[in-house]
């Protein structure tokens, strides 16, 4: 008999190929943005971070029903994070190599610091954060659905 119940991993990677894909166009649009001119300070809103807040908030809401919800929330942040921080270092080699002048051509030395900061550093800034906002989503989730529970 066969199952068709995903383990944690499998639902994991469902839940983070939306994301990916989004944040593989996120990047090359903010780097054409602040290619085209518009400051800083206009395009801050358009980032891995916030998308990662996003995403977790996304996630929490998903999985606070489902079985080790916890687990499944990690590892979609484990699987996205790295992959999203991919174009980053290859918009960092870009910029150095044709000596552009954006904000991804600053700090390294060379690609492999670059991809080293970027791909596992870039990870570890947006997994930390996200998988406490996704664990706050997820009691809260898990709270309302209590207190629904009592009113009724």
């Amino acid at each position: 008999m066969k199952t068709n119940k995903k383990t944690p991993l499998q639902q994991a990677i469902h839940y983070a190929k939306v994301p990916i894909l989004i944040a593989l166009f996120l990047s090359p649009i903010r780097y054409t943005l602040e290619l085209i001119g518009l400051p800083e300070n206009a395009i801050f809103i358009i980032g891995l971070l916030w998308l990662t807040l996003g995403f977790a908030i996304y996630l929490g809401i998903k999985t606070f029903n489902k079985k080790m919800p916890y687990r499944i929330l990690l590892l979609s942040l484990a699987i996205f994070s790295p992959i999203s921080r991919v174009p980053v270092a290859i918009l960092w080699w870009i910029d150095t190599k044709w000596e552009i002048g954006t904000h991804y051509g600053l700090y390294y030395d060379n690609f492999g610091e670059a991809l080293l900061n970027h791909v596992i550093y870039g990870s570890l800034v947006q997994l930390i954060p996200a998988f406490l906002l996704g664990s706050i989503t997820i009691v809260l989730m898990r709270y309302r659905k209590q207190s629904q529970k009592i009113n009724l």
